[in-house]
This record gives structure tokens, C-alpha cells and sequence, in this order.
């Protein structure tokens, strides 16, 4: 060990001495559960720092760092319910980011950052080139430590607030552990899914046990729950075999439901979260609010304006040649899909650039387009509307063509306050018809509120999407979307270079369309979006075939192929930032079977019209 090294060393055991000894005085007067717990990271975080760099200088070996990480994300897991509910931006880009570059604007301008946090840290030391990496987990360590040193000593000088509803929290925290914890997005080198889950409960049982607030409910239900699911997950700790079904319906949403009962009164998030706080089942058709994706606000809408859209959604005389309707690339037997690999265009002979997504659940989604484009559902209908290549007109011309027949003067006078034909009443109609797409009474839903069974084939599907499939670390639950839980606020795209013809067909050709990074987004022109596409839901997908933005994969065999291989990356192909993982998966000929019997039970399409 050189000098230089040594001095460093001493000079962090020296600063973590000195810290220990300045937060236990500054701590003697708060015994709260939550204060310890935060204490408790703050020292893991500390040890975490030392030993990465002991292990730089090669004095303790790979597995001893990896412990001392577990041990740093289990004490992050025991508060993580408070820290990332109360200070998520914190949580999300300082804490525990996902292991992708990101888009940060500032100002007029944006500029691309890499990733830091646990997560980064979990899949550089659990990687087969962590040795490698050494100078790299030291920074990260370096960040997270300085991050969260800050953080802990504001909460110190600022006091610790709960805020106004402390079961919400709580709930998020379930929501997050089943999409983004059971599945291994969060821990995407250790897998370490069921130890952090279970620390997670922990943390919640020490709190409502601890805090004054929760003696006005019978906890007895609540505890016994925790502690069974506690003993649930010692027991259940291999990736590939953990029962997402069982410990949803045994420990999840019973939880779920259990803590929604005690107190809703404050819903702090109804301005900042697309999720229900009054659902009691993830898998409920209210667990959604469609209302904070769109410009219409519920007490705007009614059954008379869903009419209304209904008719303009099918109305040909809404384009300039009076050929062309939404439903000509959206047709309600096909969910909302035309089944052809681009959709076409209003030029005979010619197809618009990309395969027509479904629109079912489409207004859950903070961005729209597969280069997600647009931020509002009424914005998509925009870019359709002046689409050279689609509806060709403008909102002028529509009005006035509108204007001419009194099935809709009566129409729009019947749905709005104030009658009028406008731009603002039009839009609004379109995204009444669009928002009552949503489709949340499939076999599988059924089967998860316990109505109903669903083959041994198509559960066993289901584990794999969970887990080893790697499926729901992009399409999260439960709408298996790019919808980011637990706040669903935001929408992600991937790189997965998709190619242009299925895999067997050689040669293999990455597809020329380029995606988000040529969009009109301005702050969105990285090159981490070169070749990124949208993430969309994968409900309904039996009906929605070609499948990909090209529309060039005809069957989910193909498209299991391709990921089983690992994408572009895993196939030899050379592309930017893939942020699929090119590791192959190893599904067998059984798996894939298995996986489609659980991606065909999501099919529902019950809650329209066919035959318009």
C-alpha cells in the first residue's frame, strides 16, 4: 500500500470516528425507530466506504465487499418506505438510480449523466469484472457517501416529518418491493430479491409498532402478516423458483388493503402520481387514476362527452380527404391495432413510419409515440391531426366541417358547459373515448383478485416474466408497461436494437430507424436515445401483432427469440448503450411456451364495441 493510499485511509477512519461520535449526541433526543434507521444507513454507508477501499488495495477479498454491500442495501431497505416516499428525486438519482445514463435539463440546456447509487454499486461488485472496476466503486462509493452525509445532517439540523398521511408510504413501499424488487431491477447483479424484502418488512414492522399514530389501529393483522411474510421470504431465497403469485396474494396485498383500510384521509400525491390511494388490489381497473395523464380532469368528463369521442374517433370526415379516421389504424377487434407492419397512410400505396400501437390503457403513459414525442394523450391526437402523411388538416378545417352537421352541434352543446365547437372541446372528447380504454379484467387479473383460475402453464409463464425472463424490469406490473413504479410518473424507453427482419432471417441487419433521438425534443438529443424505443404494454399483446416499432416480428416466438438471445448486443451486432442485458437467457422451448400461455391470459377487449 503506497503512502498516499495509507493517508487516505486514515484520514476516512478518521472522519468516520469523528461522525459517529457528532451524530450520537445530535441524535440522543429522537429514540424513533426512524431516526435509528436513518442512523443505521448513515453508518453502513460509512463501512461500505472503508471496504471499497480495502478492496482497491487488494486487503479484503471480492465476497467481503459484496457482504458489506448486502448488509449497506438491507439498512437502506428497512427506511427506504420514508426516504423515497418524502425525497424521491433524492432516492431516485442519489440513492438508488438504476445502472442507466440519464437526461438532467438545466436551464435551456440538458446533459447526460451517468448513473450512481446502491444499484450501480450491486451490479459493479456483483459483476464477474468487479477487480476491474475498482476505481469506479470507489467513486460511486465516494458519491453516495457524500450524498447521503448531507442528506442525514439536514435531517438533523430540519427535524424528520412524516407528513400528513403515514400509511401512504407504507403502501408505495409495497408497490415498489413487488415491480421493482421481486423482479431484480434493484438489484441487478446479487439478485439478492428475498433478503431485501425482507428487511423492507422489517422496517415497516419496527415503525408501526413504534410510532404513536398507529395505536388507533389493531395491529395484530398487520403484524402477523409481516412476520409470517418475514419467515416466508428466509425460506423462499432462489431467484429463478421465488412464488411472485403466493407471496402477491399471501403478504402483498393483504398488506396493500390492510394499510388502505387505516387511513386515507390526505392523499399527498394526487398531483404527482398517476396510482389510486383508494385501489385495494394492484390488479384492480381503479388502480390507475387516467385523469393525471390527461389535460381532462374528471369532473369534466361523462358519459355523454365518451360518446361524443366515440363518434369523432370513427368519424372519416376528420381528415382532409375524408378517408381516413383514427379507427383506420386503430380497429377496436384487433385492440385497437390494424395488424399490419407499418400502418398506412393517407397517400395510397404508402405507410406512415412505424407499426400502429394498441390503445388500450394508451393514456396511461406520461409520453406518447414510440419516440415518445408527445407529453400529453390531446398532443398525440395533435400530431396526427397536422400529419402530412395521416389525418393532413388542422384543427381550423375540422371545427368547420364539424360545424355543418347538427348531430354534432347537438353533440358538443350536450357535453360542454359553454356548447362550442372548439379546439380545447374536441380534444377533450377524444381523450374521454381514449381514457374509457382501459383494460384490467383479463384471466390474469381475475385470477390475482382471486376470481377465477388460470393454468398451471400460464402461472409458471408469469414467475418467468417475473424472474428469470428478465421481462418485468422494463414492463413493469402491473400494467407491463415502461410506466415506472411505485409513483407511475414517468415512461421509459430502451435500446434493444431491434432488428429489421426476425432473427432467423439472415443477414442480421439492426433496424435503420434511429427512434428518440430523432424526435423534436430538443433535450433529448443523446446519444443514449439512438435506437430507443418506447416500452409498451404487453396486455392485449395476443391480439396486436407484428410486433416491435417496425412491425417486422410476426409471432411472440420470434420476439422470445430475439430477447432470449440477449438483443442486438447478445446476437454480435454493434450498437450504442443497449440497455437490454446482452447476457443470453437460456430459456428452453417449455419456458417460452409457458411465458406466451401467461402473456395470451392478459387478453381483454370486453370493454368495447366491435362492429362500430
Amino acid at each position: 500500500m503506497t503512502f498516499k493510499n495509507i493517508f487516505i485511509l486514515l484520514i476516512v477512519f478518521a472522519l468516520v470516528a469523528m461522525s459517529f461520535q457528532s451524530v450520537d449526541k445530535g441524535f440522543k433526543a429522537k429514540s424513533t425507530v426512524l431516526s435509528q434507521g436513518l442512523l443505521h444507513f448513515k453508518k453502513e454507508v460509512e463501512n461500505l466506504k472503508i471496504d471499497a477501499y480495502l478492496f482497491s488495495e487488494d486487503k479484503i477479498s471480492i465476497s467481503t465487499l459484496q457482504n458489506t454491500l448486502k448488509t449497506t442495501r438491507n439498512s437502506y431497505k428497512e427506511i427506504e418506505f420514508y426516504i423515497a416516499y418524502h425525497y424521491p428525486e433524492f432516492a431516485k438519482t442519489n440513492l438508488n438510480a438504476a445502472p442507466l445514463f440519464h437526461i438532467e435539463a438545466a436551464g435551456t440546456s440538458a446533459y447526460t449523466l451517468p448513473p450512481e447509487g446502491l444499484q450501480v454499486l450491486d451490479e459493479l461488485i456483483f459483476s464477474e469484472d468487479a477487480a476491474n472496476e475498482k476505481d469506479k466503486i470507489i467513486e460511486i462509493t465516494d458519491f453516495l457517501f457524500n450524498s447521503y452525509n448531507n442528506f442525514f445532517l439536514s435531517t438533523l439540523q430540519n427535524g424528520i416529518s412524516d407528513g400528513k398521511n403515514k400509511t401512504l408510504p407504507l403502501r408505495i413501499e409495497l408497490i415498489r418491493m413487488y415491480t421493482l424488487g421481486v423482479t431484480g431491477f434493484d438489484t441487478p447483479g446479487s439478485l439478492n430479491v428475498s433478503e431485501e424484502a425482507s428487511h423492507a418488512f422489517l422496517g415497516m414492522k419496527k415503525y408501526v409498532n413504534d410510532d404513536a399514530f398507529f395505536k388507533n389501529f389493531n395491529l395484530q393483522k398487520s403484524n402477523e402478516i409481516l412476520d409470517n411474510g418475514i419467515v416466508y421470504l428466509s425460506k423462499n431465497k432462489d431467484f429463478n423458483t421465488f412464488d411472485r403469485i403466493e407471496f402477491y396474494k399471501n403478504y402483498i396485498q393483504p398488506l396493500y388493503e390492510e394499510f388502505g383500510n387505516w387511513d386515507n384521509s390526505s392523499d399527498d400525491l394526487k398531483n404527482f402520481s398517476g396510482w389510486n390511494v383508494d385501489s385495494k388490489n394492484l390488479f384492480d381497473s381503479d388502480f390507475f387514476n387516467p385523469y393525471f395523464y390527461t389535460i381532462l380532469k374528471a369532473e369534466e368528463d361523462s358519459k355523454l362527452l365518451q360518446k361524443l369521442g366515440e363518434d369523432l374517433f370513427y368519424d372519416q370526415n376528420v381528415s382532409d380527404n375524408g378517408k381516413m379516421s383514427c379507427a383506420t389504424c386503430h380497429l377496436p377487434e384487433n385492440a385497437f391495432t390494424d395488424h399490419k407492419q407499418k400502418s398506412l397512410s393517407n397517400v395510397e400505396g404508402k405507410n406512415v413510419l412505424r407499426n400502429s400501437p394498441s390503445l388500450y390503457n394508451a393514456v396511461f403513459a406520461k409520453r406518447f409515440f414510440y419516440d415518445m414525442r408527445a407529453f400529453y394523450l390531446e398532443q398525440q391526437a395533435e400530431h396526427v391531426i397536422y400529419n402530412e402523411q395521416e389525418f393532413n388538416t388542422s384543427y381550423e378545417r375540422i371545427i368547420k366541417k364539424l360545424e355543418t352537421k347538427p348531430e354534432y352541434r347537438i353533440g358538443f352543446k350536450n357535453a360542454f358547459k359553454d356548447g362550442k365547437i372548439s379546439k380545447q372541446n374536441f380534444s377533450k372528447a377524444l381523450s374521454s373515448y381514449v381514457a374509457s380504454l382501459y383494460s384490467f379484467n383479463s384471466d390474469f387479473d381475475q385470477f390475482m383478485r382471486n376470481e377465477k383460475d388460470i393454468s398451471a402453464e400460464a402461472k409458471s409463464g408469469y414467475n418467468l416474466f417475473m424472474g428469470k425472463a428478465n421481462c418485468a424490469t422494463c414492463h413493469f406490473a402491473p400494467l407491463f408497461s415502461g410506466l415506472v413504479p411505485p409513483f407511475f410518473n414517468e415512461n421509459e424507453s430502451e435500446v434493444l436494437g431491434v432488428t429489421k427482419n426476425p432473427i432467423q432471417i439472415l443477414p442480421l441487419e439492426i433496424d435503420a430507424d434511429k427512434g428518440r433521438i430523432n424526435s423534436n425534443v430538443t433535450k433529448e438529443k443523446s446519444w443514449i436515445y439512438e435506437n430507443s424505443f418506447k416500452t409498451m404494454t404487453v396486455r392485449n399483446i395476443a391480439l396486436t401483432k407484428p410486433y416491435f416499432h417496425n412491425g417486422a416480428f410476426n409471432s411472440l416466438e420470434e420476439v422470445l427469440e430475439f430477447y432470449n438471445e440477449g438483443g442486438a448486443e447478445g446476437l454480435g451486432l454493434n450498437i450504442k448503450n443497449q440497455t437490454l442485458p446482452a447476457d443470453k437467457l437460456n430459456l428452453t422451448p417449455v419456458e417460452i411456451k409457458q411465458l406466451i400461455a401467461f402473456l395470451n391470459t392478459l387478453t381483454d377487449i370486453s370493454k368495447v364495441k366491435i362492429n362500430k
